[in-house]
């Protein structure tokens, strides 16, 4: 749905529901009377009339009330805007929040970050450049204790998450959809199913083992399996392919016949006893609420365009908005539908989530449905310009360090009593955007609205090339420098340029130094008795960017050449492919003459030069230890 403004009715949740005659089915009126029809036979002319209350054969519907609804409510965000946000490079497509108190968050770059929660908000823990292309898949084990994600280059890489560390990695010779670890906790093995896109087998591994699947499940569904949940209660899986039929099976053998649906799930949610779970729909945008044991549907919430619209003229929307406004945002709705440039289905990321008792729903919509007495508790993010999408729910109290004995617990004492407080957060991603935002029970203070958006990542090369372009075109620094001082974790270099038969390659790296780009960037590549290599901010060799955004010509001259070691040249890929790589020669090197253009000449810091030439390397001739450029100066 497309926001919080286009849900049901305060009290009721869906304007109207049919049943499976497709007939209207009326909410019953007033305190709960259901009115009975009677006739009279005397009376033909007169249309059927409700029976007054307190009439024989009348019974009154008695209402459904949630115990301690308040109390519950208290532990839930209930802010309306969001509190705060943080950046990836890329937009989010899942955040996950572990039992172990860790919040892992992902972007379809293939990047992925974990950040652990505190006393109030969270920390930033550590970021791996998990894949190299778009994550489509992430799960989370029973105990919190590991963490995978699978990408569409057949990639998987499982962390421990308790460590953060990337305990194992292998390579899949197809293909992967979705993935579910399927132990329960405190088993020893990892088991972590994976499904293949374009057909229905299920193949099951050792988390920890060598790649090689310990079983494979091919007879239980026809179609790819794009969604699993496991139940570590009862010990069971349930599994939804693209054709919408769903299975409950074991981890080690299969049972029940498939489930058939009109539509094709984005989620399954397990409740935290496990007895229910609850889907939400595409093309039909129905949020249903299933029992676990029985496997029918206790609850269904219509969340279509259409409901939306008529509740919008109807005006019986729980929030109201201006038309131009309604028109923008349903206007995004059915772009959520659409394919993208990858071909994905934005709207296939969308998800719900359970509180901690069972009671409340909470989907994208930043609606908190109280699955009880099937009213909404609460509305969040009405006003906010973002569409939400994957959320993830956080309702602990951090622990704390210290010893609390009998004494402190049963004492009132306000200091006391404050270790125990709650800091329940909604984590959220957001439509084309590179932040997840988090809802808490705290509003961020007018004077700070605008600093809640937190700058947790450098601009990208190309928006610092940019920048730096824009600075030189609006009379700014001179690109022009007749010498540089690169700063390592190993000591000084000091360059002297050559403009006058390299402006290009000068100006390059001039721009380059002035921006950051070179900070934190390591000698990827490095030779004994040939040459040291940096400029690539991913470290293997295979990027960089001019300060133009592309590849600049080579320029050579008569008057330099390789003929001496500690020479300054740019590396390429052939020819006039320069970018931001380059490397210095620690002997003559005659045969790269008219190969690689020369743009400076090492002066001081020889010693620094033969200190990286000499480390330990691998294979690949990357150092075993990175040695990093902490800045750039230029004169």
């Amino acid at each position: 749905m497309s926001d919080h403004d286009m849900v049901q009715d305060i009290t009721i949740l869906g304007k109207r529901e049919r049943d499976e005659d497709e007939r209207i089915v009326t909410p019953a009126v007033h305190d709960g009377l259901a009115p009975e029809i009677s006739q009279d036979d005397s009376d033909d002319d007169v249309g059927p009339m409700p029976l007054p209350a307190g009439a024989p054969g009348t019974t009154k519907k008695k209402r459904k009330v949630l115990p301690h609804e308040k109390l519950y409510l208290d532990h839930l965000p209930n802010a309306e805007q969001y509190y705060k946000s943080f950046m990836h490079r890329d937009a989010l497509n899942f955040c996950v929040m572990t039992k172990t108190e860790f919040l892992i968050t992902t972007s379809v770059d293939g990047h992925l970050k974990l950040w652990k929660k505190q006393d109030t908000g969270i920390e930033f823990v550590k970021h791996f450049r998990a894949h190299t292309s778009p994550i489509v898949g992430v799960s989370a084990s029973a105990d919190g204790q590991l963490f995978a994600s699978i990408a569409e280059d057949g990639s998987a890489k499982v962390i421990d998450v308790m460590n953060f560390d990337m305990i194992n990695m292998f390579k899949l010779n197809y293909t992967p959809l979705a993935c579910c670890y399927v132990h329960r906790r405190g088993q020893a093995q990892g088991l972590l199913a994976i499904s293949e896109q374009g057909s229905g087998s299920i193949r099951i591994y050792d988390a920890r083992g060598d790649g090689n699947p310990l079983m494979t499940i091919d007879k239980l569904h026809r179609h790819p399996v794009h969604l699993m949940a496991y139940s570590d209660r009862f010990d069971a899986v349930i599994s939804a392919d693209e054709n919408g039929f769903i299975e409950f099976w074991q981890p080690t053998e299969p049972f029940e016949l498939p489930r058939n649906a009109k539509s094709i799930p984005t989620c399954i949610t397990l409740s935290p006893d496990s007895s229910s779970f609850v889907t939400f729909s595409l093309p039909d945008r129905f949020i249903r609420i299933f029992s676990f044991i029985t496997g029918k549907m206790t609850r269904k919430y219509d969340e279509s365009l259409a409901a939306i619209q008529e509740m919008q003229q109807a005006g019986t929307a729980v929030y109201k908005v201006e038309d131009m406004e309604f028109g923008r945002r349903l206007a995004l709705e059915r772009e959520l539908e659409l394919p993208g440039p990858d071909g994905r289905i934005p709207a296939m990321w969308s998800n719900a989530v359970w509180d901690e008792t069972g009671a409340f729903v909470i989907y994208p919509t930043l609606l908190v449905v109280n699955t009880v007495t099937n009213k909404v508790g609460r509305l969040m993010g009405k006003d906010e310009a973002v569409r939400f999408m994957n959320v993830t729910l956080y309702q602990g109290a951090p622990a704390k360090k210290g010893v609390t004995t009998l004494a402190m617990a049963a004492s009132a004492n306000p200091i006391l009593a404050n270790k125990a407080t709650r800091d329940p957060t909604l984590f959220c991603t957001g439509y084309k955007k590179q932040r997840f935002y988090l809802f808490t029970r705290s509003e961020p203070e007018d004077s700070k609205v605008t600093d809640r958006d937190v700058f947790n990542e450098k601009p990208t090369r190309e928006e610092q090339s940019i920048a730096t372009a824009t600075i030189v075109g609006k009379g700014g620094p001179s690109p022009v420098a007749t010498s540089a001082v690169i700063h390592t974790t190993v000591g000084d270099i000091h360059i002297r340029l050559f403009p006058k038969q390299a402006p290009k390659a000068v100006e390059n790296f001039v721009g380059h130094a002035r921006s950051g780009y070179y900070e934190g960037v390591i000698f990827h590549r490095v030779i004994a008795k040939f040459m040291i290599q940096t400029g690539d901010p991913l470290g293997d060799g295979t990027g960089g960017v001019s300060i133009w955004g592309k590849d600049f010509q080579d320029e050579f001259s008569d008057d330099l050449r390789h003929d001496r070691p500690y020479t300054v040249s740019m590396a390429n890929a052939g020819p006039n492919t320069n970018g931001s790589q380059f490397f210095i020669t620690t002997t003559a090197t005659p045969w790269l003459d008219k190969k690689h253009t020369i743009f400076g000449r090492v002066f001081s810091g020889l010693e620094v030069v033969h200190a990286i030439e000499n480390v330990k390397v691998n294979k690949m001739d990357k150092p075993l230890e990175d040695i990093k450029i902490i800045n750039v100066d230029v004169d």
